[in-house]
């Protein structure tokens, strides 16, 4: 049995729960959390009384993705001017992706205080509410790379080995601009550029939902990670700049119809895709009564990576919908012959057309009337 290429393997989805190994960074990382006034007045973190949440390590699209949602419960002290030990409690009920990488929420922190008042000792209690807390988020950044650095190399396969056997050849910089090395003029010796040979992949699905707002999700920069679950940045104007999935999937903006159509260059950033190479996305939205038809058209697919995108694209661009309640009704999909990429498309009028789908509204008048004959039924006859 062959071994599958790390640029494959490393393209599908895999995940590692390392909860317990969170635990134990943020009590061991928290503690060294302090902070000093402008005085003798000094406060800390002394000890992590309370841990709740998930934190997970996931890989796609040959991207390394932090996934955690945690709530932490503190222990503070410090001393105040006058030498009085004080102490209080600190609860942070979200430490999480959204937070610490989106900023798509701000931090909440409660507070209390055991010591109690005086004037000095409420003056050491307002250090340790303002300064505090940008020291914490300063340590919470820490987090997602951590959680990279220690665990990433459990699910991403390395393609380091496959590059050892066949060095990309130099080329002397002075041969750039023609100049001469050792009396001989150097030969710039330009690596022709091979014709990449491209299909396209087309993916249909049915939504319960305004054409508008699937829209949105699509190209919102603040709508695009409640789907991808990834940091995403959209610029929607023409010729502006998107990346989504944590920079696995970039491009730019051709034209925007809203609430219609979209399209995009398109790139997936994997080893697997050719470097410099950009497809064409359109998504089109075909809203009816009650439900839209959204259409993926993927064009200038490489060659032999039809299967691998289209089975991405319903994983994480359909179900990544469906995970945050979008109700899926229909799903279709169909892709065309290889091409070479210096030919033109079929005209539209040879191209196949997708059958009709079944009309939602037909399927909905269906089940009432089968409703309405087992209630028929059901009632005893007088």
């Amino acid at each position: 049995m062959t071994t599958m290429p790390a640029s494959t393997a490393n393209w599908h989805w895999k995940e590692k729960n390392i909860t317990p190994w969170g635990k134990d960074w943020f009590e061991r990382e928290l503690v060294t959390v302090t902070v000093k006034g402008d005085g003798e007045e000094v406060v800390s973190i002394s000890s992590v009384t309370d841990f709740e949440g998930d934190v997970e390590v996931k890989q796609r699209k040959s991207k390394i993705i932090t996934i955690f949602e945690c709530k932490i419960d503190c222990k503070w002290s410090g001393t105040a001017e006058d030498g009085t030990e004080v102490s209080g409690v600190l609860k942070i009920p979200e430490v999480s992706h959204e937070n610490t990488l989106d900023g798509l929420s701000e931090y909440t922190y409660e507070w209390s205080l055991s010591t109690d008042s005086s004037p000095a000792v409420d003056k050491l209690y307002k250090l340790a509410k303002s300064r505090l807390p940008v020291a914490l988020e300063t340590k919470f950044a820490e987090f997602p790379t951590a959680i990279i650095d220690t665990h990433a190399r459990d699910i991403q396969i390395s393609a380091e080995p496959s590059r050892t056997g066949s060095p990309a050849p130099a080329v002397a910089a002075a041969a750039s601009t023609g100049a001469k090395a050792g009396g001989q003029k150097v030969n710039v010796v330009k690596r022709e550029e091979k014709p990449i040979n491209t299909s396209k992949v087309e993916l249909e699905a049915t939504f319960m939902a305004s054409a508008d707002d699937l829209f949105g999700l699509f190209t919102d920069e603040q709508r695009i990670p409640m789907w991808t679950r990834a940091p995403a940045q959209s610029k929607p104007e023409v010729g502006g700049s998107f990346s989504m999935f944590a920079g696995g999937v970039k491009g730019s903006y051709v034209s925007l119809e809203r609430p219609t159509k979209v399209v995009q260059k398109w790139a997936l950033s994997s080893p697997s895709w050719p470097s410099d190479h950009y497809g064409t996305m359109t998504i089109t939205f075909d809203q009816s009564s009650d439900s839209t038809k959204v259409t993926l058209l993927l064009q200038g697919v490489p060659t032999g990576m039809e299967d691998e995108i289209r089975r991405n694209l319903e994983g994480y661009y359909i179900h990544g919908l469906k995970s945050i309640g979008y109700v899926q009704l229909i799903v279709s999909h169909s892709s065309a012959p290889p091409r070479s990429s210096s030919s033109s498309w079929p005209p539209s009028d040879m191209q196949g057309t997708p059958p009709e789908s079944f009309a939602p509204s037909r399927t909905l008048i269906v089940v009432m009337a089968v409703v309405v004959l087992v209630a028929a039924f059901a009632i005893p006859f007088r």
